[in-house]
């Protein structure tokens, strides 16, 4: 899956998962059946959070073999134990989810113990949490380091429940105090990516798996590679066409003005001569 997120879809980073589900989940969960009997890999929701879990030995190994090939390695954090982890890692970035951003000593731990950036995301957030998280990343000093994105949580979304425009939102209140604005998309296609960036996306999250049809609740709302690989293609080009002329006439229509160009005085002229 790196491989073909690096060389086939051209993505910057990719970006897995830690947590401890002893940590995780509480005592009467953690000994429950998985609520959707299909998707689960244990007869307990603990066994099939055990059963899912990476080692940070594990993740060790990925992030040496995206280091090789040439792509950057993150993770989302889920706990204490996993924050420690990850931080031991020292990735550009540290990801905390939206079920997570709530988690006030996990934030403090990696504000005072990582130096990398922090992006976050604000789904399922009310403006007094988003405003009590960002007051925290203040005080420590980390707000200028942080990316926030926009994010709705659910899996998949429809495009009515998108809310694009809460990207000039955050970009409206937040400005300068912030490294950037991201979005983290859960919608299935891949039409919205780019007005995303259009309207002040500096990151663009995307699930991403090689086939929809596998076991999970994530898999329906990712990208397969074909998928990403259009919406890296599509969001570069807006990019490179989104930007004001630097020069009157552009080399590319210089040999066409010559040939094309109506010239007035040249009409002038033969209008006089006549």
């Amino acid at each position: 899956m790196i491989s073909i997120a690096k060389t086939f879809c051209g993505v910057d980073y990719v970006k897995f998962q830690k947590r401890d589900p002893t940590e995780l989940a509480f005592t009467e969960q953690y000994k429950s059946p998985h609520p959707v009997l299909q998707n689960a890999y244990g007869t307990t929701y603990g066994e099939h959070r055990e059963f899912l879990e990476f080692a940070i030995e594990q993740h060790e190994t990925l992030k040496a073999f995206s280091e090789e090939i040439g792509i950057g390695y993150s993770c989302s954090v889920w706990d204490l134990t996993s924050a420690q982890e990850i931080i031991g890692l020292t990735p550009d970035f540290i990801k905390i989810p939206s079920a997570m951003n709530t988690h006030f000593a996990m934030l403090e731990l990696i504000c005072e113990r990582y130096s990398g950036d922090i992006h976050l995301s604000l789904g399922m957030t009310t403006r007094n949490e988003e405003e009590a998280i960002c007051d925290l990343l203040r005080v420590q000093g980390r707000l200028k380091d942080t990316v926030l994105y926009h994010c709705t949580s659910g899996y998949p979304i429809p495009l009515s429940d998108v809310y694009l425009l809460e990207l000039n939102r955050l970009t409206e209140t937040y400005g300068d105090s912030i490294k950037a604005v991201g979005f983290s998309a859960h919608y299935t296609g891949i039409g919205l990516d780019a007005p995303a960036f259009l309207l002040g996306a500096q990151y663009i999250e995307r699930h991403f798996t090689l086939d929809r049809s596998w076991k999970g609740t994530d898999h329906a709302a990712s990208l397969e590679p074909d998928g990403l690989r259009r919406v890296r293609k599509d969001t570069i080009n807006l990019a490179q066409a989104l930007r004001t002329k630097d020069k009157e006439i552009l080399e590319i229509e210089v040999e066409q003005r010559k040939k094309l160009k109506f010239n007035p005085a040249t009409e002038l002229n033969i209008s006089r001569a006549k």
